[in-house]
């Protein structure tokens, strides 16, 4: 272990519902975000890996941290349909727009990329021809968001 992976602080953030994370465990035993965080803690032994569910009302980082204090910030995947306005879209959004703010690294799977594309002024939508992967680097928000708003 060297001495990065040790002072290294990670973010999870997961962005599955309560009801889709209940859903996953049931399924393959973890949910998303708990998948994250046993990947990190392999890769990095000895970080500090945190975990927050932004979609959800009660979402809160560990007393007295804040996002700047995180050396990155990963967003899993989920089945949220950023295309749809919804109360826990919109937490998850907000989460991501504050992440922007704080200049921390971050990285997005799946729905994780889609929360960034929206958060930093974009938009998304269904593909009804068929199922797809994407790739994006160095998003960044746009004039009209990069307040955050």
């Amino acid at each position: 272990m060297n001495s990065t992976q040790s002072s290294s602080r990670f973010l999870v953030a997961e962005s599955e519902t309560p009801e889709a994370r209940k859903k996953r465990r049931e399924s393959v035993g973890r949910s998303s975000g708990e998948t994250y965080l046993d990947i990190l803690r392999r890769l990095a032994p000895g970080a500090t890996c945190d975990r927050i569910q932004p979609a959800d009302a009660d979402a809160a980082l560990p007393p007295g941290d804040s996002l700047a204090e995180y050396d990155a910030v990963f967003l899993t995947g989920s089945p949220l349909h950023l295309y749809e306005e919804t109360p826990e879209t919109r937490r998850t959004v907000a989460f991501m727009r504050s992440v922007f703010a704080s200049g921390t690294p971050a990285f997005g799977s799946c729905a994780g990329l889609q929360v960034a594309k929206v958060a930093a002024g974009d938009s998304v939508r269904p593909n009804a021809r068929r199922l797809e992967a994407g790739f994006a680097r160095r998003i960044t928000p746009t004039a009209d968001h990069a307040d955050g708003g």
